[in-house]
């Protein structure tokens, strides 16, 4: 098993900065790596951006380059996404969660993710 807790979430401005952290513990060695998704009311949750602990190759989704940045630190298994010039449609729940499955490392629809954080709220005000 393995724990997710994210934090960091709050109410910011447009155009301000977040960052969100996600702690993990219990079997952390059991992923390949780490993604975060995020979900805004009465829409599907959506993919953000994704880590890979072998290379550390990273992955975004086309509307959060340049944006919003995430990486990791292996010894305080904690994975990060700090988000810059923050859109009031950037508000949502976002999750992280651990890659349990490397069957298809081009995909990154959430079912790949075998472990989920319980989210941390991201409100842009306009």
């Amino acid at each position: 098993q393995v724990q997710l807790v994210e934090s960091g979430g709050g109410l910011v401005q447009a155009g301000g900065s977040l960052r969100l952290s996600c702690a993990a513990s219990g079997r952390t060695f059991s992923s390949y790596g780490m993604g975060w998704f995020r979900q805004a009311p009465g829409k599907e949750r959506e993919f953000v951006a994704h880590i890979w602990w072998s290379g550390r190759s990273t992955y975004y989704a086309d509307s959060m380059k340049g944006r919003f940045t995430i990486s990791g630190d292996n010894a305080k298994n904690t994975v990060y996404l700090q988000m810059n010039s923050l859109k009031p449609e950037d508000t949502a729940v976002y999750y992280c969660a651990a890659r349990t499955t490397i069957t298809d490392v081009y995909s990154y629809t959430g079912a790949e993710y075998g472990y989920w954080g319980q989210g941390t709220q991201v409100t842009v005000s306009s």
